[in-house]
């Protein structure tokens, strides 16, 4: 290991440069401007946790994905939510083979003792401790995705793991990690983070893909839509997020509604298709109120 956190040597050619990601990247079909490769860029440099911050749909999960497919690693994710603990996160002991080999044991006049009943045998590891005990030859790609869900005690859980590139068990000692993943995590902004978090992570923002930028995307997404009506959707959806809507529709919506008109053999965006199909970009009854009393011609264009 080396680098200022612990970097990996070699990851491959793609992490040879900022360019050279984007590149391979693009292959994967991700198309990331170059302030978000190099975020990813560094993150996996430097062995320094990303957190991804963005509305929802722009791409956040995806990036995570692209970047462990462009590595050739496994990707690991932990989805967050209210009240997640150790058990869904990191490791949780296998019970019934507990009491089977206690059962076993009795069975056998023999006596088992504490430590033999809590080894690695009866573990069972979480993509946390999945993610630290990866052999190689490259790290896992961790990602944390909408950490924003989980509470404050998770928060401060994964300090060590942000930190250190470790993880405590009570009953085995401190797990270091021999190839530290790189760990990205995601956040619609539903809450704050907590400094401590941040403080140990590198930041990017997300935002909503211009209209070429969109209609690139929609053209590699979703090859049976014409170059036309890529550009239609994406124009709309940018209309769109001048509505007060409850939920904007993001790159993922975008996507959506594309493979919806591919799937209908739509080639142009009209007042019908509009109507028909609304419900594949917007999904508040608020929105689609919203949308309709603006007007189904407008948001045709």
């Amino acid at each position: 290991m080396s680098g200022p956190a612990g970097a990996p040597d070699d990851l491959g050619p793609a992490l040879a440069s900022v360019p050279a990601l984007v590149a391979d990247l693009e292959r994967r079909d991700y198309l990331a401007d170059e302030g978000l490769a190099t975020a990813l860029f560094c993150a996996a440099r430097l062995g320094q946790p990303l957190l991804l911050e963005g509305e929802a749909g722009v791409g956040k999960t995806e990036a995570a994905k692209a970047l462990a497919a462009v590595l050739d690693t496994p990707l690991l994710r932990l989805q967050c939510y209210e009240g997640i603990d150790a058990a869904e996160a990191l490791y949780e002991w296998n019970y019934p083979r507990q009491l089977l080999a206690i059962r076993l044991a009795e069975a056998g006049g023999r006596d088992l003792a504490e430590d033999d009943l809590f080894g690695h045998d009866f573990l069972v590891a979480r993509p946390l401790l999945r993610a630290i005990q990866h052999p190689g030859p490259r790290p896992a790609v961790l990602l944390l995705d909408e950490v924003d869900r989980a509470d404050d005690e998770f928060e401060a859980f994964l300090l060590e793991l942000l930190a250190e590139g470790s993880v405590t068990i009570p009953e085995l000692g401190t797990v270091r990690a021999a190839h530290r993943p790189i760990v990205v995590l995601t956040s619609n902004r539903t809450r704050d983070l907590h400094d401590a978090l941040k403080r140990r992570c590198l930041y990017h923002w997300i935002d909503y893909p211009d209209v070429d930028r969109t209609v690139a995307i929609l053209r590699r997404r979703v090859p049976r839509s014409s170059a036309s009506l890529a550009a239609q959707v994406a124009a709309a959806v940018q209309r769109l997020r001048g509505l007060e809507l409850q939920k904007p529709p993001g790159i993922a919506e975008a996507i959506d509604w594309s493979h919806v008109l591919a799937l209908l053999g739509a080639d142009t965006l009209d007042r019908a298709t509009v109507e028909r199909t609304l419900g594949s970009v917007l999904k508040y009854r608020e929105d689609l109120d919203l949308a309709r009393e603006r007007g189904t011609a407008w948001v045709a264009g």
